[in-house]
């Protein structure tokens, strides 16, 4: 109990340095308002339709890079993020051209609810069908497709490893990604599919729960199984600084993942083991004064992360968009002090990613809102550039907390 309240206190004063310093930018302000709040929002869709003009009728956006605009076809894990912001700031704005602009994208979507080569189907389906339908209303043109794509995502289940498998390569890779795709195959039971679409989900977590997780709580990118008995044969990283590292984007999966699974079901074992994670990440020595994570946690060569810096080109802005996001939710799940520093520490993430030193001007950066997010460092793959996930999940975060000001549910 006196570690909990020592770390807490760390990360309390961590996010009340923010309040009682002044920085250029202007990070002090710790509280958002409607007139914040209304102003991202509304940046974002200015921005968001320059990033529709440099985007061809048939691709995705998938990044920008040098002066050019990186884009993808539907079969990319990324498809669905584009336009899942458009329906996003669409049921912000009720602006048409942004509803015009998702259904269009939507249509290239639509075969990929027949892909099995996949985990990633709630990333590319729930994200862009899901809000669709959630939006509009209209469950007759989006709910089989969502219940074909459920089924082909659940084709990837083993009841040996009870898991579903990422990657075609390796034994049977499961990266901690996964967790986030888990909320499509619930969505896809209560919709009136196979009841088993829930059971998978649930297996899958708690296996996640087992294997990919440390004694800290940080968690393992990869944990390869033998698919012929579930044993675990390698737990590493691929997008990571090292197998034992903390890839940082992978630590934030997990938390948005299990508070997602909490509200899912019920269940309060995954309340207190995302509040483990938050634990984690919160009270590490590598995290930054301004709660914008280091692509890991672990890295060699890391600034020194006590001291406030803008920006620097290995910071993630897409893992503290996941943060802000995961962050509001956990908010409203949990009680008292706790509920206050989760809050405040949402805040601080939103206020910073929508100052100078992340959020884009108007017109520049390809047309994506954030700036400084991390692909894979192992692989040389987009690195210091804006993210299509990175976007989606800001603007989630924002209309959150907006939610939160309305007086509704965070989640509708």
């Amino acid at each position: 109990m006196l570690m909990y309240k020592i770390n807490f206190i760390k990360t309390f004063a961590m996010v009340a340095a923010l309040t009682v310093c002044s920085f250029s930018q202007g990070f002090a302000q710790k509280k958002l308002d409607t007139t914040f709040l209304n102003q991202q929002l509304k940046d974002a869709i200015l921005q968001i339709k320059v990033l529709a003009k440099n985007t061809p009728e048939h691709m995705l956006p998938r990044s920008f890079n040098v002066g050019k605009s990186i884009h993808s076809e539907s079969g990319w894990w990324t498809s669905g993020f584009y336009p899942g912001t458009l329906l996003y700031l669409y049921e912000y704005a009720k602006d048409p051209e942004l509803l015009a602009l998702a259904k269009q994208k939507l249509k290239l979507l639509e075969k990929e609810q027949f892909n099995e080569t996949t985990h990633d189907l709630g990333f590319m389906l729930y994200c862009s069908f899901g809000n669709m339908m959630r939006i509009t209303g209209d469950t007759a043109t989006y709910k089989p497709i969502l219940l074909t794509g459920a089924k082909s995502l659940a084709t990837r289940y083993s009841p040996i490893t009870k898991t579903i498998r990422s990657w075609d390569f390796d034994n049977f890779p499961v990266i901690i990604d996964n967790m986030m795709n888990l909320e499509f195959l619930t969505a896809a039971a209560r919709l009136g599919g196979n009841s088993q679409f829930r059971d998978i989900a649930v297996t899958h977590a708690n296996t996640t729960m087992k294997e990919h997780y440390r004694k800290d709580m940080s968690c393992y990118h990869v944990v390869d199984y033998n698919p012929k008995d579930g044993t675990v044969i390698k737990k590493k990283t691929n997008q990571g600084a090292f197998d034992e590292s903390a890839w940082a984007r992978g630590q934030a999966w997990g938390l948005y993942g299990y508070a997602m699974m909490y509200r899912e079901t019920g269940d309060k074992k995954y309340l207190k083991f995302a509040n483990q994670i938050a634990k984690y990440m919160l009270n590490h020595v590598n995290m930054p004064n301004d709660l914008i994570p280091y692509w890991d946690f672990d890295a060699p060569n890391l600034p020194d992360s006590n001291k406030y810096a803008p920006y620097r080109t290995n910071r993630d802005a897409s893992t503290a968009a996941l943060m802000a996001s995961a962050f509001i939710e956990m908010s409203t799940q949990v009680k008292g002090k706790l509920a206050k520093q989760y809050l405040n520490v949402a805040e601080t993430i939103l206020k910073n990613l929508s100052s100078i030193a992340y959020k884009a001007t108007y017109g520049s950066n390809g047309g994506f809102l954030l700036k400084h997010s991390v692909g894979s460092i192992p692989h040389d793959s987009e690195i210091d550039v804006p993210l299509t996930y990175a976007d989606y999940y800001y603007v989630e975060a924002l209309l959150r907390y907006k939610r939160l000001l309305d007086g509704k549910k965070v989640i509708d």
